[in-house]
Order: C-alpha cells, then structure tokens, then sequence
C-alpha cells in the first residue's frame, strides 16, 4: 500500500491525504520543537545580554576623546524650498565671519544641502574648542552681534523648522578635517536602543579599519544633549558610484560582516543623507 506523506512549502501545507501520527515521530517532533525552542531562547539572549562589562562611568568619558575637549553642533535646517537659494546665499556671506574672527572659540567643520534624504535641507557643523564653556562664550558673544543676530531673523524667514544636537567625537574616528574636493557626502544617523552605547563603541572600534582603504571615513559623534542615543558617522566619496563600490568591498573583508550582525540589534531607526557641500565648506 502507498505512504501517503505531508509537504510543507514555502506557500502552506501541501497534502496527499490525512496520517496519522506515529509514536516514533510523535517523540522526533517532540525532540525537534525542544530544539526550535532552546535556539529560539538562545536568539533572544543573543539580542538583550550586554556583551560589556558594567560600567560606573558615563559613556561619554569612555567613549569621547581624550586628548581634545572639542564639542561638537550639529544644525539641522528645513528651508522653505522657494527660499534655498537665497538662504544658501546668506549663509555664504555671513557664516565664514564668524569661524574666522579669532575670538570666537569655534570653526564651521563643514555646511551641506541634503541632495538625497530629507528635501531643502541645510546641515551645518560647528566645533568648539574648549567644550560647554566655548560654546557658552560663543553664543553671549553672538547676541551683541548686530550684524549676527539680523542673520538670524532674516534666516528665520526662510525656515520650516530647525533642530539641533550637541556631539562628542568617538575616540577611534578620524578627526574632521579640511579636505579638497569635489566630494560628495553621506551622513548617517543611528538611533540606538538605550544603554547600548558602549557596546556600539566596542564594535565599532574594530569595525572603522575596515573603512579607511580610500580615505571615506570624515569623522564619527555621539549626542549629549537634543536627540539622545544618536550616532552619527560622516562619510566622503568621488560620486555615488565610488560609494556604491567602497561599501561593496568591505563585505570582502574578514570580520566586517561579523561586526555587522552584531550592531545591527542595536539600532531603533536609521537615516542616511547624500549632501553636497556648500562653496564655503571646510570640507569639499
């Protein structure tokens, strides 16, 4: 007499006629649901046990350089799209007078417009030399700037809305420097789980050497005040083809696909902006 068998695919369960179960395959299914279920158990593990050592120190003191106590601002400007280019016009004519005056404690690291991502966006980044109390001398000295603060108004004409984060640099990133262009740019942003910051760090540490053959890597930050748990890393490539290949060929490279699944569980969302520098970047 024939075996009448069941088929499972991919689309639902196929049937050549009922069967029932015998003893011997009720124990084998048995034995592979405890199987299902302890790698189950272990996949879950896998994503909430903390693969550090706890710490008692804030992630920004292990985390941040140490040798600098550069803090970072990062602008995030929404502009009207009828207003883009005039915006941009006034910010060429305007923001090179205040990194270049030399009693200011702060340099424009480098200002886009998003050409991919976000539409009619501006992204400006600023550091300040000497930390919270640059930055606290910088903005007192700025509201007795007539000629900032007319700036401002005029700018806040031409907004749909604007935010903003303070950062710190990672310890293992490059440091943000002038580069020549012509280079595009790709920012990309990460929120992360809570109280996975370090563990970020740990990987990435290791990770960032496998991105440094053609020079992509401008510079990586972590927020401390606005949008909390947020990674931001800085890339500059020829065009997007170069980028396209850049990214392809560090999946040839031993251990960065390892490093990869194992910070992926540690992200809620992410972003990536293509950006194209403004003529008064630092960074082209």
């Amino acid at each position: 007499m024939a075996t009448r068998v069941l088929l499972w695919g991919a689309g639902g369960l196929g049937s050549a006629g009922p069967r029932l179960p015998t003893r011997g395959s009720l124990a084998l299914r048995g034995l592979a649901s405890s199987t299902n279920r302890a790698g189950e158990d272990s996949w879950l593990k896998s994503l909430f046990v903390r693969k550090v050592d706890p710490r008692k120190d804030a992630h920004s003191n292990l985390l941040a350089k140490r040798e600098t106590s550069s803090l970072y601002k990062i602008q995030f400007h929404n502009v009207k799209p009828e207003y883009l280019d005039a915006y941009n016009k006034l910010c060429q004519e305007v923001l090179p007078k205040i990194h270049e005056e030399k009693h200011y404690p702060c340099a424009l690291v480098g200002t886009w417009n998003t050409w991919y991502g976000e539409q009619d966006q501006a992204v400006h980044l600023w550091r300040y030399e000497g930390g919270y109390p640059a930055l606290t001398e910088v903005m007192n000295k700025l509201r007795q700037n007539k000629e900032f603060t007319e700036f401002r108004k005029e700018r806040g004409n031409m907004l749909l809305s604007r935010k903003n984060q303070l950062l710190l640099e990672f310890s293992f990133w490059n440091e943000p420097v002038p580069r020549d262009g012509p280079n595009i740019y790709e920012l990309r942003s990460y929120q992360l789980r809570p109280g996975t910051m370090i563990e970020w760090g740990n990987y990435w540490a290791r990770a960032i050497r496998f991105r440094q053959d053609n020079n992509e890597a401008v510079g990586g930050f972590f927020s401390q005040i606005g949008q909390l748990y947020m990674v931001h890393h800085l890339w500059a490539y020829k065009d997007l083809q170069s980028r396209e290949d850049t990214r392809n060929s560090a999946w040839h490279k031993h251990g960065w696909d390892e490093l990869v699944y194992y910070t992926v569980p540690l992200i809620q969302e992410m972003e990536s902006r293509i950006m194209i520098p403004l003529k008064i970047s630092p960074l082209q």
